[in-house]
Formats: structure tokens, C-alpha cells, sequence
């Protein structure tokens, strides 16, 4: 029997255990810890330096206040990127398809932007829902408008990093399934349908860690408005 492609998407679980509480601990299990001593391995050095260098590029534009988010916002990036590839190994399954996750990632961390806005600065922070300049008849209108755009934040940046990886793995499974049907039928075709997969799968590599980088970029986007 076939089983539908989107079945990969479906949480699983083993002995009543949904296995999807693994999938989110086990990423902090594979970073190596940092040690007491004077000189790190390469592993080290080179996660440091990544992470150096990414919470300087984010940060930087932003306000001293903003820097308050740091830790935050790079585990975040950290967490996102670690679900995403390792949902790309065989028989594994990815959190991070699943659109109530990456809601309960944005809802909450944009939620919060929006509070030290209105609390720091109440006045500018509701003036972005009327640009300056605006005409009077207009004034309603483009209230409505900025109000949605504001409430729609979180939605898009859950359904960006859902879709995005959905629609990355499901053209995985169909290019794989083509390929072994194509096997035993046609060699040479099934051959350049592997190769073809083989580049898909480097490009979902890439597409996992640009969504999660995307993912936080945002979130300091949104961060240095209300800052």
C-alpha cells in the first residue's frame, strides 16, 4: 500500500511517547560543551567563531537595549538550524514542519517586542500604524491596514519557515520515489534523477539554515523597531 507523502509530516510515537519531545532535546545533546581550558579544539573554535560572528551581524544595528536578546536570539538560530538538517537524515522526523511549533517559536518572541514598545515608548511605537503625512480621509483606512500588518507578523513567520521546509522535503520524497520507480525501467534516467536528487538535497541544506537565519533576522527586525 502507498502511503501518502505527507504522512512524514505526521508526529510519531512509540509506546504512547510522542517521539517528537526527543527530537526537540536532542539537539543541545550533540554541541559540544565548552571547556576550562586555555585552548580550544577546532570544533570549538569554530563553533565560537560562528556564533561570534552571527550575533555581531544581527546586533549589531541594533541599540544597546537590543543586545539584551542576544543569547536568546542566537540559541534560537542555533535550535532552528539543528531541527532543520537533522530532519533531513533518513527515517528522522523534522519539528519545525509542523506550523503550532513555529507558531509557539513567533507568537511569543514577537509578543514581546511589541510590549517593550508600548511600554517604553508608547508614542512611537503607535505612530507606525499612521505614517507621516498621511490625508485625513485616508487616516481609517490606513489604520485597519498597518493594525493587520502588525497582527500578521508572527503568522508569516511561521508559515514562511513551515512552508518552506514542508515543500523542500516533499519534492525530496517525489524525486526520490520517481527515481526507484524509473530503477529497473529505464537506468540512464533513474541515474540523472539520483544525481538531480543529490543537488536537491545539498540545496535543502542550504534552505534549512537560510530559513532559520531568516527566521531570527526578523525577529531583530521587529525587535529594533520597538527599541
Amino acid at each position: 500500500m502507498t502511503l501518502s507523502f505527507f504522512d512524514q509530516f505526521m508526529s510519531p510515537i512509540f509506546l504512547g511517547i510522542p517521539l517528537i519531545i526527543l527530537a526537540l532535546t536532542l539537539p543541545w545533546i550533540l554541541f559540544p560543551k565548552a571547556t576550562t581550558r586555555w585552548l580550544n579544539n577546532r570544533l570549538l573554535t569554530l563553533q565560537g567563531w560562528f556564533i561570534n560572528r552571527f550575533t555581531q551581524q544581527i546586533f549589531q544595528p541594533l541599540s544597546l537595549n537590543g543586545h539584551k536578546w542576544a543569547v536568546l536570539l542566537t540559541s534560537l538560530m542555533l535550535f532552528l538550524i539543528t531541527l532543520n538538517i537533522l530532519g533531513l537524515l533518513p527515517y528522522t522526523f523534522t519539528p519545525t514542519t509542523q506550523l503550532s511549533l513555529n507558531m509557539a517559536f513567533a507568537v511569543p518572541l514577537w509578543l514581546a517586542t511589541v510590549i517593550i514598545g508600548v511600554r517604553n515608548q508608547p508614542t512611537r511605537t503607535l505612530a507606525h500604524l499612521l505614517p507621516e503625512g498621511t490625508p485625513t480621509p485616508l487616516i481609517p483606512i490606513l489604520i485597519i491596514i498597518e493594525t493587520i500588518s502588525l497582527f500578521i507578523r508572527p503568522f508569516a513567520l511561521g508559515v514562511r519557515l513551515t512552508a518552506n521546509l514542508t515543500a523542500g522535503h516533499l519534492l525530496i520524497q517525489l524525486i526520490a520515489t520517481a527515481a526507484f520507480v524509473l530503477l529497473p525501467l529505464m537506468p540512464a534516467i533513474s541515474l540523472i534523477t539520483i544525481i538531480l536528487l543529490l543537488l536537491l538535497t545539498l540545496l535543502e541544506v542550504a534552505v534549512a539554515m537560510i530559513q532559520a537565519y531568516v527566521f531570527v533576522l526578523l525577529l531583530s527586525l521587529y525587535l529594533q523597531e520597538n527599541i
